[in-house]
């Protein structure tokens, strides 16, 4: 089905809210809808003289910042295909995705520049500095040409100024590539994905006919831009409807976030589990376990007085405004869910990946399913390749609107990941109910498989030990056909337990988890982390090097 694409629905945003803002840094620039477009057009210029055409790569890789969000408009407006790269790679890695992906352009932070070649660029024409779009550096000194009198430019080619009236794109065909977003960037192959046009503005029309974003709403985004999942609903779907966004730069510290909710009053959080849970670890759990509390939970009709007090008091501290709060990336922890639940704050987990743009399931959060992810997008089939797929784990595929065109300069891949009758394997286990509730298990690549031939699940097993006492997070993997749990703890720096007493608290808690596992997905031993777990830039957990 052929969408409205979203860079009309920009233009449309644009000309409607000409003098409200658009996109700010939260303590820093703030730009109008006006000079948004004001930015596209100079910036338009720029790709004309360095001779960049449609359909050319321009790649991006630097913190989340409003310019992120203009540069990235400015690219797909101009039809040619956006590169977002997570800024958290090396400078060598950077190089190396660059080159991959045949970009002609790059936007990115003096800094990194600093550490870069563009000798392994051949393909580079220019690098502008996303700070304030000046020239880093250009082939045949282009750039140094254009930058000093890119306002004498823009005034030729608009003696009237910007107007509302000027602001129209041409959009290209729902199939035309539109962005490429890579999966890693350590590897010898990196994973290019490959979005259409199509792929993504389905994505965005799905937000536009289910979230419903009144103009005027306010949004913090905290997520990496250069991942689909803020991308898409932290930036491109709120200023297609008209929205002020706020970017917060690096991930905040609780306090500054709460801050930043108070000041700003979003209408929507989009965020991953371990920031949700961290907040209502800190600031509701404390509360709900004073001794008097938990004796009028007891009690008939107070309990529910007490628990919407609880709701009000979150909601507040999120600023007042807030009507939904998406989550997605990961699974929420089981207890925490129960509690938002029981609460009754306006939440909903969601289920997608970058090949998708990332929408695979969504469910309007009155009428979510508890431990569900929701149920298919509009626009999208989803099927569990198993015997009996309400009660026995199979992997989840996928095809529709949002599916990708493919891994960039890697057809075998491509080919491998789609199934003869056209679904793309997610790599997910799940199941799914007979009302279409989606209910993931796990990853396939993560699935133990124990002598015995039974299939183990380890987040499963994970979501049960990281509710225990002074467990931060967790991994279950098998060494030597043996099923071992790796910890990072909880230990308050106030009052720091010693080794030896944590140790004797795992212990404890191994023997509880293993009370709640069948026998062939026992816990035979654990390891506590002296730090935390290494993380990839999307803040994934490695878990290949601890096995």
């Amino acid at each position: 089905m052929c969408m409205k694409h979203f860079v009309e629905r920009f233009a449309e945003a644009a000309q409607n809210n000409w003098h409200k803002p658009a996109v700010c840094d939260y303590r820093g620039e703030t730009f109008l809808y006006a000079d948004v477009a004001t930015h596209i057009a100079k910036l338009h210029i720029v790709f004309e003289r360095l001779g960049v055409k449609v359909g050319d790569k321009i790649a991006i890789s630097a913190n989340n910042t409003a310019r992120w969000g203009i540069s990235y408009l400015a690219i797909v407006s101009y039809r040619a295909v956006a590169v977002p790269i997570l800024n958290g790679f090396t400078a060598e890695n950077l190089q190396k995705l660059v080159d991959h992906s045949d970009s002609v352009a790059l936007f990115t932070e003096r800094k990194m520049w600093a550490n870069m070649s563009a000798e392994q660029m051949p393909q580079l024409k220019g690098a502008i500095c996303i700070e304030d779009f000046t020239e880093l550096w250009s082939k045949d000194e282009i750039l140094k040409d254009v930058m000093p009198n890119l306002q004498q430019l823009f005034r030729a080619k608009y003696p009237q100024g910007m107007k509302r009236k000027f602001v129209h794109y041409e959009v290209g065909g729902p199939d035309d590539l539109n962005t490429i977003s890579y999966t890693s960037g350590t590897t010898s192959s990196p994973k290019g994905i490959m979005l259409s046009n199509n792929n993504i503005s389905s994505n965005i029309t799905f937000g536009v006919n289910r979230i419903k974003m009144p103009l005027g709403s306010s949004i913090v985004s905290m997520l990496p831009l250069a991942h689909l999942y803020g991308l898409a609903f932290e930036f491109i779907y709120p200023i297609c409807s008209g929205a002020t966004i706020y970017f917060l730069g690096k991930m905040p510290t609780p306090t500054l976030l709460m801050q930043a909710f108070r000041d700003v009053r979003p209408y929507m959080l989009i965020t991953v589990p371990l920031v949700l849970e961290k907040i209502i670890r800190n600031k509701v759990i404390p509360t709900l376990e004073k001794p008097a509390l938990k004796l009028a939970l007891k009690i008939p009709g107070l309990s529910n007085i007490i628990l919407s007090s609880v709701r009000k008091k979150i909601l507040a501290s999120f600023g007042g405004n807030m009507k939904h709060i998406i989550i997605g990336g990961a699974a929420i922890s089981g207890p925490i869910e129960v509690l938002l639940k029981q609460i009754k704050l306006p939440y909903t987990v969601g289920y997608g990946m970058t090949e998708c743009g990332p929408l695979i399931g969504y469910e309007d959060w009155y009428d979510f399913a508890i431990r569900s992810c929701g149920k298919p997008v509009d626009g999208m089939e989803v099927r569990i390749d198993s015997t009996d797929p309400q009660n026995v784990a199979g992997e989840i595929q996928v095809c529709g609107d949002n599916v990708m065109l493919g891994y960039y300069k890697q057809p075998d891949v491509t080919a491998a990941t789609f199934t003869d009758d056209g679904y793309m394997k997610t790599g997910d286990l799940g199941v799914m109910d007979k009302y279409g509730n989606i209910y993931i298990k796990g990853r396939s690549k993560n699935m133990i498989l124990t002598a015995n031939g039974q299939n183990v699940y380890p987040e499963e097993i994970e979501e049960l030990l990281n509710a225990m006492p002074h467990v931060r997070e967790s991994i279950i993997i098998s060494r030597k056909n043996r099923i071992i749990a790796i910890v990072a703890t909880d230990n308050d720096d106030s009052n720091p337990l010693t080794k030896q007493q944590l140790e004797t608290i795992m212990k404890s808690n191994i023997i509880m988890l293993n009370q709640k596992l069948p026998a062939y997905a026992q816990v035979a031993d654990f390891e506590i982390l002296a730090d935390d777990f290494e993380r990839t830039p999307k803040n994934s957990i490695k878990r290949f090097l601890y096995k």
